[in-house]
């Protein structure tokens, strides 16, 4: 094989990689980005959480817990849209707690990022949770279920 025959195999073969890495990661930003903000089921060790533990008292009917952190430019949005859902409904407290001084409960919660919103029921058992700025009316959604409507 001649240099000329090796030198395009190696630039097909790089071309080939290039591709094949940026379809990849377009595949993974797409998922990210889909699933940014969005309420799902709980996972972690921790099933309920108390007054004690977000040291801030429980809503009446429902809690909307934020994990923040200072550095965090979503959450300044995600305190703005908890504050509003939660003086639409009555009985309804927004705790913010501050990720960085809270590491044991972050940890035993597998908070990852911020901002990161838990939804509590009257009892504080977490209903719903989401990483990311979650959209107004998933919010308002997740708090339907935790109220019981």
């Amino acid at each position: 094989m001649g240099r000329g025959a090796r030198l395009l195999s190696c630039s097909v073969t790089g071309l080939t990689v290039v591709i094949v890495t940026l379809a990849l990661a377009t595949l993974v930003g797409v998922v990210m980005r889909r699933r940014n903000g969005v309420a799902r089921e709980v996972r972690g060790d921790v099933e309920r959480l108390t007054s004690g533990d977000i040291h801030a008292e429980l809503g009446e009917r429902a809690t909307l817990v934020q994990f923040s952190t200072s550095f965090c430019q979503p959450c300044r949005a995600t305190r703005r849209i908890l504050g509003e859902v939660a003086g639409m409904v009555p009985g309804v407290a927004h705790v913010e707690v501050d990720a960085e001084s809270r590491l044991d409960l972050v940890r035993s919660l597998n908070i990852l990022r911020t901002p990161t919103v838990l939804v509590l029921d009257a009892s504080g058992r977490i209903v719903k949770r989401a990483s990311g700025q979650p959209r107004k009316a998933d919010v308002i959604g997740a708090l339907g279920l935790a109220v019981g409507e």
